[in-house]
């Protein structure tokens, strides 16, 4: 059970931060194209992958590494439209974007460091 659990937390970190990773290329793909005409915006498509696993998981009572197999994030083109059917990238909200992308890696990092800091604890007084 508990090697169940933390399976589903690594790798639910790793899937994360591999979203960040691309969420960041995206988002650096925005602002070097912001003025570029006929340029479609790109954005990942993560959140609403877990969004969907977390309503499949209401009625269950815990999650099975294998749950977490058909989750994998991609960037897309954004299907956002506006007048005029053109898109457009917004620069200050592509640097908003940015800078909170920033945090929420570095919050996953942190949070992963914490999880086998844990983990190194409990192997490290085994031995005493």
């Amino acid at each position: 059970m508990i090697n169940e659990i933390e399976s589903v937390t690594v790798n639910l970190a790793k899937l994360a931060l591999d979203a960040a990773s691309m969420r960041h290329q995206a988002i650096a793909n925005n602002i070097a194209n912001a003025n570029s005409s006929g340029y479609a915006p790109l954005a990942v498509n993560f959140d609403e992958q877990l969004e969907n696993l977390r309503t499949s998981l209401q009625s269950r009572q815990s999650i099975a590494p294998e749950m977490l197999q058909g989750i994998k994030p991609f960037i897309e083109e954004q299907q956002t439209l506006l007048g005029g059917g053109a898109t457009k990238v917004m620069l200050d909200m592509e640097v908003a974007k940015l800078s909170q992308n920033v945090v929420h890696y570095q919050a996953l990092l942190r949070g992963l460091s914490k999880s086998m800091s844990i983990v190194s604890v409990a192997i490290n007084e085994g031995k005493r």
